[in-house]
């Protein structure tokens, strides 16, 4: 795994989701705990970052009443109009505090849905950076990351996803998802393994760099 050919793909990690007073906080809170994903994601971006990672969040946001989508919505697009989540420029909206987007970091824009390559240039940008390699984070487990990594999977990438820095609804979402679902079209790890496995790409890079080798 190449650090210089990895992105961490941060799937909806905004206010409304992941903080105190967001609209869907509560849904989530439960699983967030569980399984500490907002502190691991924050431990995954500064290690994947100082080992050379490309940084994208992809946050979701509508304009004030919804243009965006069906006039008569259904499913999870429909429980986020009636929690009025999401509504850009409000503080719901916004990348929590603790996953500030840094100088160099990628923020797509244009999600609309559910899957993250699909109503933006996420596929461009990997591409123009030579990224071969996605690690996916993110809300909600079994909806916008499965779908991602779906997409990701299709497209012919190296596709991750980080089973400790995803949140679900329930906790039996949470292990279907991670344990069913994910090795289907991804190699689920941890965050501790992923950042294990950077670490030794790492390690052997340099030993080449001082003309070591194995």
């Amino acid at each position: 795994m190449d650090p210089k050919k990895t992105a961490i793909v941060l799937i909806e990690y905004q206010n409304d989701f992941t903080s105190k007073g967001g609209t869907l906080h509560d849904a989530v809170k439960g699983v967030m705990d569980k399984t500490n994903m907002l502190q691991n994601t924050v431990d995954t971006v500064k290690k994947a970052r100082e080992a050379g990672c490309t940084i994208v969040f992809a946050p979701i946001t509508f304009v004030e009443g919804y243009g965006e989508l069906n006039p008569q919505p259904y499913g999870i697009l429909k429980g986020v109009v009636d929690s009025k989540s999401f509504r850009k420029g409000s503080w719901g909206a916004e990348i929590v505090d603790v996953l500030k987007p840094q100088p160099g970091d990628i923020v797509v824009e244009g999600k609309r849905g559910l899957d993250g390559f699909a109503t933006t240039n996420l596929d461009f940008i990997l591409r123009s950076r030579g990224i071969d390699t996605i690690a996916l984070g993110g809300f909600l487990t079994n909806c916008c990351v499965e779908s991602t990594m779906r997409t990701g999977y299709e497209k012919g990438y190296n596709v991750i996803t980080l089973k400790d820095c995803t949140a679900a609804l329930s906790e039996e979402e949470q292990r279907v998802a991670t344990e069913k679902t994910y090795p289907m079209f991804s190699r689920p790890m941890n965050h501790d393994e992923f950042l294990q496995q950077l670490s030794g790409q790492r390690s052997e890079a340099a030993m080449a760099g001082r003309g070591y080798s194995a």
